[in-house]
């Protein structure tokens, strides 16, 4: 078994150092960057006014008006990119291909210190699921998160059942679709630890809310959450999209 371990572990840092093309536009990288620098530029950064309870962007300082109205379950939420444009592209490409893992882990990463975590916590998939998907991206960007960053992936929680699509779910039809899917069975590895849940975006943050309430059943002192994404203008609590001024803003590509 040791020699099978050692030999991931060769493969994996062999990949770490020998990537030769930008993971979004094919270009040749020559500092084994996942992301060159001319893509870098164009993402859409969510490096400015930002809510500080669920991390989504917002016109100006303070709390957005959905986190007035139901603040989420998490202490607090960050992500690193607004879900639009080459951002909702690489979510979605995580999703149907394994290896953008390791691209979402290294825009993350820095973003990391800001927590202050005892351990990380991946979004389950059933079993089901993650068979036919073939892999958790959670969990893999997770774990990637912990051998750059130094914190520990905490397995203690499973999803017990399916919950099927979300897309065209509002917030409060996600929350009951969720609710009761998530079962903590390393309540002592919980216990009075400050846990960062890890998953690719936020959409209405109903699934980081389920997870966080089981989590601080179970006793964990603390939990938020860093995604790589957030959308930002979208239809959480079932309503009409927002408007400003009366002129309706454009919508975001919505998070899978």
């Amino acid at each position: 078994m040791k020699i099978f371990q050692r030999l991931g572990e060769w493969i994996r840092a062999y990949d770490d150092a020998h990537n030769f093309t930008c993971d979004l536009c094919g270009r040749e990288v020559f500092g084994g960057e996942r992301v060159c620098g001319k893509c870098r530029g164009a993402l859409p950064w969510n490096d400015k006014n930002i809510c500080p309870l669920c991390g989504r962007k917002v016109g100006e300082p303070g709390i957005c008006l959905e986190c007035k109205k139901k603040r989420l379950i998490v202490d607090k939420a960050r992500s690193v990119l607004l879900h639009e444009g080459e951002a909702a592209r690489l979510v979605s490409l995580a999703k149907k291909t394994k290896y953008f893992y390791r691209t979402a882990a290294e825009l993350m990463l820095p973003f990391l210190d800001e927590f202050g975590a005892d351990a990380l916590i991946f979004v389950p998939m059933t079993e089901k699921a993650c068979k036919k998907r073939g892999y958790n991206q959670s969990r893999l960007i997770a774990e990637e998160l912990s051998r750059r960053g130094g914190v520990p992936v905490l397995d203690a929680v499973t999803k017990t059942r399916e919950t099927g699509t979300q897309k065209s779910l509002g917030r409060a039809e996600r929350e009951k679709n969720l609710e009761g899917c998530f079962h903590v069975f390393n309540r002592k590895g919980v216990k009075n630890k400050r846990l960062l849940i890890i998953d690719d975006a936020l959409t209405t943050g109903s699934t980081v809310s389920e997870l966080a309430t089981v989590l601080k059943r179970a006793g964990a002192k603390e939990v938020d959450a860093l995604t790589l994404t957030s959308v930002y203008d979208k239809n959480a609590f079932g309503k009409s999209p927002a408007t400003d001024g009366g002129v309706r803003r454009a919508k975001s590509p919505t998070a899978e």
